[in-house]
């Protein structure tokens, strides 16, 4: 029923920022994480195109597991013969699923131990804290370019860890979701152009830049749209979004990062890689702040401006067959 689907997406939102993420250990995220990890030293190979080859069946093994256990599970919740329960089952555990592929609340948690180490002068542990959360090195970031790079952190995981799971959540149920999660997940972990990971990592990289390629773009819009809801500059974060959202290497990374950059009236730089937006690179924690609160009026007007409707429009053409 679409209503149920709509009430799960509804629902991993408020469990996402009200309770925020499980410990490691008990998250689907770090089994995704622990398989790829167990999977990727079985694929290193003198041969160039028997690296590539591992590096597919690391995407194809780890979402035929990941995706058989979510379709598994939907099978016994469907087994269930009393109607009212079988929808009230079916809603708690989708939406417990689904908050588990989205983190709204893990992002601020991150972006807030930076801020805080910042504050206390200690920037040898924010800069540590900032490691886990981007894949630049870290090590010789002033305090100004570790701001940087967490709220460029926020831009990106506004699509990487909210919008991108729930744009697929939409047409495709949680299996769309989780084959979402898996992809980004191996782009995070093995997706870099280094000699260990440069093979390995090339399909995983492929796959995350294709499925990314519209949710980076609309969440750019509708960061405008929540920056002029803030109170925010919404015309330069338009302007600069539209601007300067090709210059990152990653053909989808830049539009949301441009489009907070503009927002926020300043300049977010990766050293000897880009530069996004017009202001001064000089943060303080309002910044930030202000940020978070940008990817969080962005999460919500992104299911509302386009998972519901998808639901909708999918479900009256019959399209949408998941619970």
């Amino acid at each position: 029923m679409i209503i149920e689907s709509i009430l799960i997406v509804f629902f991993a939102l408020v469990l996402d920022f009200t309770v925020g993420d499980p410990r490691n250990k008990f998250h689907p995220t770090a089994w995704i994480g622990s398989l790829i990890a167990k999977l990727t030293p079985h694929t290193k190979n003198s041969s160039e195109t028997l690296e590539k080859l591992g590096g597919i069946l690391i995407i194809l093994i780890s979402i035929g597991i990941v995706i058989s256990l979510v379709i598994f599970l939907e099978i016994g919740i469907n087994l269930i013969s009393i109607d009212y329960i079988y929808i009230i089952i079916s809603i708690i555990v989708g939406s417990v699923l689904l908050k588990s592929t989205i983190a709204i609340k893990g992002m601020e948690k991150h972006a807030i131990a930076v801020v805080t180490a910042l504050e206390q002068d200690n920037i040898s542990s924010a800069r540590d804290n900032l490691s886990m959360i981007v894949k630049r090195n870290t090590k010789n970031l002033d305090k100004n370019h570790v701001y940087s790079g967490v709220l460029e952190s926020i831009s990106e995981n506004t699509v990487d860890g909210v919008t991108g799971p729930l744009f697929y959540f939409a047409f495709f149920g949680l299996p769309g979701a989780f084959v979402y999660r898996v992809v980004n997940t191996a782009d995070s972990m093995i997706g870099y152009k280094t000699d260990i990971f440069r093979n390995i990592g090339w399909f995983g990289a492929k796959c995350d830049t294709i499925l990314n390629y519209i949710p980076s773009r609309l969440t750019g819009f509708i960061m405008v749209i929540s920056a002029m809801i803030l109170g925010n500059n919404w015309k330069k974060s338009f302007e600069i979004m539209i601007r300067d959202g090709k210059k990152t290497q990653s053909p989808n990374a830049g539009y949301p990062m441009a489009a907070i950059a503009g927002a926020l009236g300043t300049k977010f730089e990766k050293l000897d890689h880009y530069s996004l937006g017009d202001g001064n690179i000089s943060f303080t924690k309002d910044h930030v702040k202000s940020a978070i609160l940008i990817m969080k009026v962005t999460s919500i007007l992104f299911c509302g401006m386009v998972v519901v409707p998808l639901l909708l429009f999918l479900s009256y053409l019959g399209w949408w067959i998941h619970a």
